[in-house]
């Protein structure tokens, strides 16, 4: 089973999430917002951590300047803000596993999580 944190404020979106990827035999703990996001990330080893980029306290980009010092969990960010792919190497020079684009199919996240679980 692979620990995996969501931070996402969009109700909706993070329980589709979660359902798909627990049917993947994941275990996942949402967060509304970007406080409960960092402070979860601090407490506890995760496999992979989720974020998005707009949040209502800060932006998944701030989560991860903050957490990302001696982070051992696999960062990824799934949101509806388009990234070029200059600027997705740029994201993956600095550590970031994937950037995963909504609406996404099922199919295509399941697949992309699990080769970032791999």
């Amino acid at each position: 089973m692979k620990n995996v944190l969501y931070v996402e404020d969009n109700a909706d979106t993070a329980n589709a999430v979660k359902i798909i990827l627990s049917d993947i035999g994941c275990i996942v703990e949402t967060a509304p917002n970007g406080q409960e996001g960092v402070k979860l990330a601090k407490s506890k080893d995760y496999d992979l951590i989720l974020l998005d980029i707009m949040l209502p306290d800060m932006t998944g980009w701030d989560i991860y300047a903050q957490i990302k010092s001696g982070l051992k969990s696999k960062i990824a960010f799934l949101s509806a803000i388009p990234v070029s792919s200059d600027r997705m190497e740029q994201l993956r020079l600095a550590g970031v596993s994937d950037y995963i684009t909504k609406p996404f199919a099922k199919a295509d996240l399941i697949q992309r999580i699990t080769k970032i679980l791999d």
